[in-house]
């Protein structure tokens, strides 16, 4: 009971984000959290050790040293100047941000887009004087949508693709879910507008030239790129080819994060700051979500949930409550005992992602993007101005996945 009553102050303390004149953030009320079922015995220090994922852990500190890199550089904003120097306003801006940012989660999965995204529309929102919750809302949706359609867009579908023994994950993900996710990639442009009628208009003027910056730091970010990319590649050919070799994120991240930590003399500044704020609200997300899985207490209500057409509703409702990486891992078995067929199957990843569009705390992808705005002093998303929207856009997103599913369902 202490658990559930634990999350539900989290939950409330994460909308309000204030008590009194105090103002919180994220990572101190899940890190406060987490200590109270820690202290209380909810769960026990060497379980909550064992809570926390290390290749989770390993993964975003590589990823945040190349951001970092990026940043510091000054190649972020060659890059920037690259991508959009055709771009004329701000609605432009936000169709380009989600093709581009969903698209490319579907590939370099949701977190690291996260990590290198929010950087660039932080310095796009300065340079054009531009609402930055416009950018960081859209860039937000556009992970969380984009990575919808594919079997490495996101952890949860991942576990699908390997669990279920999926043959063909890349065509069975793209052939049931990548025309929902196009559309709703367009459809999530058309809601933005609907709250931002007024920053849509904004005309945006990138004239400057960037020059790419010589400098060593500016190789060692391209290198490390590189290999980002070569060992991202070699990830997707090891799932087409259907190798059991499980090539680990960690070493995406130390592919990231090597050549600029081994051959920089600014390693140091570089350590000292990245998101260490991000890195310790994992830390206590996994440890308090841990101790609520092992209440029981949703596993409890799952065993009325398991009908296909509860499936969609349970993904995006549930992921709030115990993240969709574990209710995806509970699932599977249970539907896989009872025959789940790939309709089933492609429904349970799409709720389970979609749900990232609902609330802040409905993705990590989500936290990531607002812990590194807030550290950058480059705005903020507060609980309730994230559902405001989210909740309309949740709400047509499962309903356009779902007709599309019915329509081509055989039978």
């Amino acid at each position: 009971m202490i658990t559930l009553i634990t999350l539900a102050l989290v939950f409330i303390l994460i909308a309000v984000r204030r008590i009194g004149s105090l103002q919180l953030a994220i990572w101190q009320i899940m890190g406060a959290g987490a200590l109270l079922v820690l202290v209380t015995g909810q769960i026990a220090p060497a379980r909550a050790l064992a809570a926390i994922n290390g290749e989770v852990m390993l993964f975003l500190a590589g990823m945040f040293v190349l951001g970092r890199a990026l940043e510091m550089s000054g190649y972020l904003a060659v890059l920037e100047f690259k991508l959009l120097r055709r771009t004329r306003t701000a609605g432009q801006l936000v169709f380009g941000l989600l093709l581009t940012m969903g698209l490319g989660s579907a590939l370099l999965m949701n977190d690291t887009v996260a990590v290198i995204g929010t950087p660039l529309v932080v310095w796009i929102a300065r340079r054009q004087s531009l609402e930055p919750k416009l950018l960081l809302l859209t860039l937000a949706f556009a992970i969380t949508i984009g990575s919808v359609m594919s079997p490495i867009g996101n952890p949860q579908n991942l576990l699908i693709a390997l669990q279920t023994g999926l043959a063909n994950p890349f065509v069975v993900f793209l052939k049931w879910l990548a025309v929902p996710t196009i559309a709703n990639l367009l459809l999530a442009g058309l809601v933005l507008r609907f709250f931002y009628r007024k920053e849509f208009r904004q005309p945006l003027h990138f004239t400057y030239q960037a020059e790419t910056p010589h400098n060593r730091l500016v190789t060692l970010v391209k290198t490390a790129l590189g290999l980002v990319g070569f060992t991202i590649m070699l990830k997707i050919g090891v799932v087409i080819v259907g190798l059991r070799w499980d090539l680990p994120l960690t070493l995406v991240a130390l592919a990231a994060a090597l050549p600029v930590l081994a051959g920089s003399p600014q390693r140091w500044q570089i350590l000292k700051t990245i998101d260490w704020a991000t890195l310790l609200f994992f830390a206590a997300m996994f440890i308090l979500m841990q101790s609520v899985w092992d209440t029981g207490f949703f596993q409890h209500l799952l065993g009325a949930l398991l009908k296909p057409s509860y499936i969609m509703a349970a993904g995006i409702v549930l992921s709030q409550f115990i993240s969709n990486v574990p209710l995806v891992a509970l699932l599977l078995p249970a539907m896989q005992q009872s025959g789940a067929e790939i309709i089933q199957l492609m429904t349970l990843a799409a709720g389970s992602t979609l749900a990232g569009n609902l609330t802040i705390l409905g993705a990590a992808s989500n936290v990531i993007i607002i812990q590194m705005a807030e550290r950058m002093d480059g705005g903020t998303l507060t609980f309730v101005e994230f559902i405001r929207i989210g909740a309309l856009l949740t709400l047509l997103n499962a309903l356009l996945v779902m007709g599309w599913i019915m329509t081509i369902a055989p039978g």
